[in-house]
């Protein structure tokens, strides 16, 4: 890690700011061309902080950038994660636009577990025995830090995206809830529909070729960290689409099959 703790917690402080003014701030890589991703993370961690400091409680993790195109395009081989806070997550049905500054949205499955995970050895079978049920997910992005730099229109690097907690803003939960060994998860499919038109359609096979190797690696990945994943947590497990650009007034049909469907409309 590069960055000293002051600047760590002064760059949490402009993404607290920017998610509450809807007002982006500018690239951190550009800004600070030494970053690494252990500086995203120690960024992300403190922002966590201060909204748990705030009085918001920890309900669990997303997985981000779990799709080969997506990893190619970050250039990094491996994904990223954020944490899922109480006040990020929504039935289907009618979403707040305010909430957001540039909403989109991605199909996912989530795991709740009834186990802990503890890494660094956990496997995709122990995901399995630790999950209480499996259930379809949308998960919406955000950008907090730019995502094309009001100087150079570059895209934002991988540092940026994993200090504006991986992107995540918010999580729909809907569907049936099926436990994860009677179903097969790389199977599972979905169809996304915005405003009655088929945007997206996509197969979990797309996360790293079975959801739960996604959990897995961030059981393992968290361990360093002395954290791990708590009984009752939920777990995005990663899009297997690409995200869809959501605005006031769009209306969203996420079709997962035998799994459910359901309904949800930014207002």
């Amino acid at each position: 890690m590069t960055f000293p703790q002051d600047l760590i917690q002064q760059l949490a402080r402009e993404l607290h700011a920017s998610e509450q003014s809807r007002v982006q701030v500018e690239h951190f890589s550009r800004r600070f061309p030494g970053m690494t991703i252990e500086d995203g993370y120690a960024v992300s961690r403190a922002w966590v902080a201060m909204k748990v400091a705030e009085g918001r409680r920890v309900r669990g993790h997303k997985i981000g950038l779990t799709s080969r195109a997506m990893q190619q395009s970050s250039q990094i081989d491996e994904p990223d994660y954020g944490t899922l806070l109480d006040d990020m997550f929504f039935e289907p049905g009618d979403i707040p636009a305010q909430r957001f500054i540039a909403p989109r949205v991605e199909v996912e499955l989530a795991f709740v577990l009834k186990h802990r995970l503890q890494g660094p050895d956990v496997t995709a079978a122990d995901v399995i025995a630790a999950t209480e049920y499996v259930t379809p997910a949308i998960e919406i992005i955000d950008a907090r830090i730019e995502q094309f730099d009001r100087h150079s229109k570059a895209m934002r690097k991988v540092y940026d995206t994993i200090s504006d907690n991986a992107a995540n803003a918010g999580i729909i939960l809907g569907g049936r809830r099926m436990v994860p060994k009677d179903v097969d998860l790389p199977w599972c499919g979905a169809i996304l529909r915005q405003n009655g038109v088929v945007e997206e359609t996509g197969l979990a096979a797309g996360v790293q070729g079975d959801p739960a190797i996604g959990v897995a690696w961030l059981a393992n990945k968290l361990a360093p960290w002395g954290e791990c994943l708590q009984a009752g947590e939920v777990v995005l497990a990663g899009s297997f689409t690409r995200p869809v650009a959501a605005k006031k007034g769009d209306v969203f049909d996420a079709d997962y099959g035998p799994l459910g469907r359901f309904e949800f409309r930014f207002i």
